[in-house]
């Protein structure tokens, strides 16, 4: 199995969860600005959207859109602890989420505050929105340490795109719960070396 990703990219969620897991992979990065792996390969050949996370699966078949990874890799593993069995509320709820960040975070921090120019206008509207899920998601974390309850996908989804704030110069500060939770996924065994992997850490 292959993940294609680009570093601090929402493919990092995918990276997360494989190594969370322990299921075998071959990371191959991606310049999402020049189009070409790390050896060369124009990546618009492989994937013709030009976008990351691609998996690409030991039958040769290759896949992408991050939550549907997310729920692929989560469903590798026999007890299926970072999504839960077919059917269960717990299941339910984590998918509920997974549809959450990539609503109500993902496509609003992108890509709408990831280029210069977008109107100020619509900067100051975006980040009013991503201001009130935080605000949300601060009052939740409050109460439990993850969103479906104990550490799931949803959450390697949610700290990746969250983590953009840190890039994008957005403080948190006004969030000390969504802080803690974030301090608490990145302290994660799984989480560190993704992100060293990827240059995000030294």
């Amino acid at each position: 199995m292959k993940l294609f990703y680009a570093p601090g990219a929402c493919s990092l969620a995918v990276h997360i969860a494989l190594r969370e897991l322990g299921i075998p992979f071959d990371p191959v990065s991606v310049d999402l600005v020049k189009y070409t792996t790390s050896d060369g390969t124009h990546y618009k050949s492989i994937s013709p959207r030009g976008y990351v996370p691609l998996l690409e699966l030991n039958d040769g078949s290759r896949h992408t859109e991050v939550a549907s990874l997310l729920q692929y890799v989560a469903d590798l593993e026999p007890h299926k602890s970072l999504i839960g069995q077919p059917g269960s509320a717990r299941r339910l709820l984590v998918i509920e989420w997974l549809t959450f960040v990539s609503t109500e975070l993902h496509k609003v921090f992108s890509p709408w505050l990831w280029h210069p120019e977008t109107a100020e206008s619509t900067r100051i509207s975006v980040k009013a929105k991503l201001a009130t899920r935080f605000d949300e998601l601060n009052r939740l974390l409050g109460e439990q340490e993850f969103l479906a309850g104990d550490y799931s996908v949803a959450d390697a989804y949610a700290f990746t795109i969250i983590n953009w704030s840190n890039f994008l110069g957005i403080p948190l500060t006004k969030y000390p719960n969504l802080l803690a939770y974030m301090e608490r996924i990145a302290a994660r065994t799984a989480v560190d070396a993704a992100m060293r992997v990827e240059g995000l850490r030294k």
